[in-house]
């Protein structure tokens, strides 16, 4: 018996010194990650810092929106970068000005360019998980909420009015997910949707939520919503385009 207890023993210990190795590996490979992802943006950040490249030539031929139009569009990274809204929103001729990586910092740069210039009735931004992440950097969360702020400042003075969309959950329960979850701290996004709902509560702002229909009873984003736990797949937008219109038709109310 004696020796049975000390052979599960010495089983469970290397179980448990293996386990916490992977999760070692996994922290170490995070960092990694996130320093190669920044050495490859360097010449985009010494040379065009807010991208204002990437969408002038689609604005330039975009035009002013036409009599009785109610222009919406839809501002954020690469979670909106990657939303194909003709397949979402068939008919609604709504606007994509996401750019992949983007911390609110880039954004707040290009929002007169990108967003005001346009003309629209509406903007919904999503925004913040890059911020958490340190895609340009450590960034507080109160720098963080002043770059909401302004963009919101900034939208209202233009007479567009602002949809704020929660930061999503992220999830680690795959291999291919572990570098975005360990980059983004589930705390920080719970600190930063509380602070972004309070903020449009206070300020006459709808607040999009879509933290609340992705999370799973672990406070984490459902596994079947994206494979590399932050990038939703079909099943994920389909939760978000429902809640997106939704509040796009409030705000036009």
């Amino acid at each position: 018996m004696r020796l049975q207890l000390s052979f599960l023993l010495t089983i469970s210990l290397s179980a448990f010194g293996q386990a916490a190795q992977q999760q070692t590996n996994y922290a170490v490979e995070s960092i990694r990650s996130l320093e190669r992802y920044r050495e490859t943006m360097i010449p985009t950040y010494m040379n065009d810092f807010g991208q204002l490249a990437r969408h002038r030539e689609a604005n330039g031929a975009l035009g002013a929106p036409k009599a009785g139009e109610r222009r919406v569009v839809f501002f954020g990274d690469s979670i909106t970068d990657g939303w194909h809204l003709d397949q979402y929103f068939p008919g609604k001729g709504y606007i994509n000005r996401g750019i992949s990586g983007q911390t609110t910092s880039q954004m707040l740069l290009r929002f007169h360019q990108d967003v005001i210039n346009l003309q629209p009735a509406i903007v919904v931004i999503l925004a913040g998980t890059n911020d958490i992440a340190g895609n340009t950097g450590p960034i507080a969360l109160p720098d963080i909420e002043a770059n909401f702020t302004s963009m919101a400042e900034v939208a209202r003075a233009n007479g567009v009015k602002m949809i704020v969309s929660s930061v999503t959950p992220v999830h680690n329960y795959t291999p291919h997910a572990q570098n975005f979850f360990l980059q983004r701290d589930p705390s920080k996004i719970l600190a930063l949707n509380a602070w972004l709902k309070d903020y449009s509560t206070k300020n006459g702002l709808i607040y999009l939520d879509y933290f609340s229909a992705m999370v799973d009873d672990r406070g984490l984003l459902r596994e079947n919503l994206a494979t590399d736990g932050l990038h939703p797949v079909d099943a994920g937008y389909k939760i978000m385009s429902s809640l997106a219109e939704d509040a796009i038709e409030q705000t036009l109310k």
